[in-house]
């Protein structure tokens, strides 16, 4: 299996262009942060978790040649709203791209991108097959995916397992059964915003609780505002098993 991590940032907090932070202006490439969203290729399968307002440049950036599947964490517009330039694989791929995600964030994007979804198209819009999934293990095509549902906030997200890998953005609780579905993974790539309390996010104190409980031997933190700090000054405070992510980091399982 190889993980590309296509974006390890989020929406929240002052616009680059009008901050003076120290992450902001830093000149280190792994502090330029676009929204976040991960691409996985296993046995043969190419997946993209979530189609943020970033989508494009990261599809362009890490090279994407083919899409097998979209799937969705949840329905917020940093997650979604990208999904228009999915076409350009329909052109490529002669087929309409599959969606999976729950019947609520499926009613939603039908919503946001109806003209993808009227009887009478216009030409060359997106085309999608959707897919509701419940809290219950799927396949797309021989991979088998099993959801990790989690909470932000009051909003129920999924998170995914596929093999040794588990990906989990956007959360600040996660029940026990839902914990037993991570454990025996190798690697785990999981939201950490910032340092400081916040409603619907793990802290980076929340998140080494987590990881240290879970015993998962490699993990990754992504989502990660301007606040929690320095890449490289981050670092040095993490466990020996806890890494910072980056955009375009690579992972090899």
């Amino acid at each position: 299996m190889k993980v590309t991590l296509l974006g390890t940032g989020t929406s929240q907090g002052i616009p680059v262009i009008a901050c003076e932070c120290a992450v902001c202006q830093s000149k280190d490439p792994r502090d330029k942060r676009l929204r976040v969203s991960v691409w996985i290729q296993y046995q043969g399968v190419s997946l993209v978790v979530d189609s943020g307002p970033d989508f494009r440049q990261q599809m362009l950036r890490a090279g994407v040649k083919h899409l097998d599947a979209i799937l969705f964490t949840h329905q917020h517009k940093d997650h979604t709203a990208g999904l228009d330039d999915a076409r350009a694989f329909n052109h490529l791929q002669g087929m309409d791209i599959p969606l999976y995600g729950r019947q609520t964030v499926l009613d939603q994007i039908r919503t946001e991108f109806a003209y993808a979804f009227s009887e009478y198209r216009y030409p060359g819009v997106p085309q999608f097959e959707t897919h509701p999934i419940q809290n219950k293990a799927f396949a797309i095509q021989q991979v088998t995916i099993t959801p990790i549902e989690v909470m932000h906030h009051q909003l129920p997200v999924f998170g995914f397992r596929i093999a040794d890998f588990c990906y989990i953005t956007d959360v600040n609780f996660i029940s026990e059964a839902e914990q037993e579905k991570i454990k025996g993974a190798k690697v785990l790539v999981l939201d950490t915003l910032q340092k400081q309390p916040h409603l619907s996010h793990f802290t980076l104190s929340q998140s080494l609780a987590l990881i240290e409980k879970l015993e998962i031997p490699q993990v990754y933190l992504t989502h990660m505002s301007h606040k929690l700090g320095l890449h490289a000054e981050v670092e040095k405070e993490l466990p020996s098993n806890v890494r910072l992510g980056y955009d375009g980091m690579e992972i090899v399982l």
